[in-house]
């Protein structure tokens, strides 16, 4: 069951990759895509209702704009979970201040392990889904920024999840 789990999520992480990487066929004249930071995140879902944590990269793909692949791991509510989620999201900038509030949305892959009591047997279902995401960067040190995100979910995927972490800039 959890090799099943390992080889979907692979193989969803692998496409959304693909996908980031492809989209983003640009002239010369463009801004290259590079990457920006990555790190990790916690925090708490809705619906089910898990404790989460994972990683995510951001990747510059023009000014103020990033690609944000994430890999989410959900355990609670009789359930495991793994997300991969492929976001775009903008980043505003305010003055006199070093806050930097985001928003956007993206794809989700979930792939969800349900506990059945006996005698039933234990399944497992792939899902797609949206979300839609809000939150802020708070730079830290010059190394890193603290984040948080509020994201709503709409398929088959946590409906509400808040979301903090920390990412180191690359």
């Amino acid at each position: 069951m959890i090799t099943r789990i390992v080889r979907t999520s692979c193989a969803g992480l692998a496409l959304a990759l693909l996908l980031a990487s492809s989209a983003f066929i640009a002239p010369a004249h463009a801004q290259p895509v590079s990457v920006a930071s990555a790190g990790l995140r916690a925090g708490l879902s809705l619906s089910p209702d898990q404790f989460v944590f994972g990683g995510q990269m951001a990747l510059n793909v023009a000014p103020h704009w990033t690609v944000d692949p994430s890999i989410d791991l959900g355990f609670g509510d009789g359930e495991s979970d793994v997300g991969i989620n492929f976001d775009a999201l903008y980043h505003a900038q305010m003055r006199e201040s070093d806050w930097r509030p985001y928003f956007g949305g993206g794809l989700q892959i979930n792939t969800a392990s349900i506990d059945e009591p006996p005698p039933f047997t234990d399944r497992s279902d792939t899902n797609l889904g949206l979300n839609a995401v809000l939150g802020f960067q708070v730079p830290a040190t010059q190394n890193y920024d603290w984040f948080g995100e509020l994201r709503l979910g709409v398929g088959d995927v946590a409906n509400l999840k808040l979301m903090g972490g920390l990412n180191f800039r690359l």
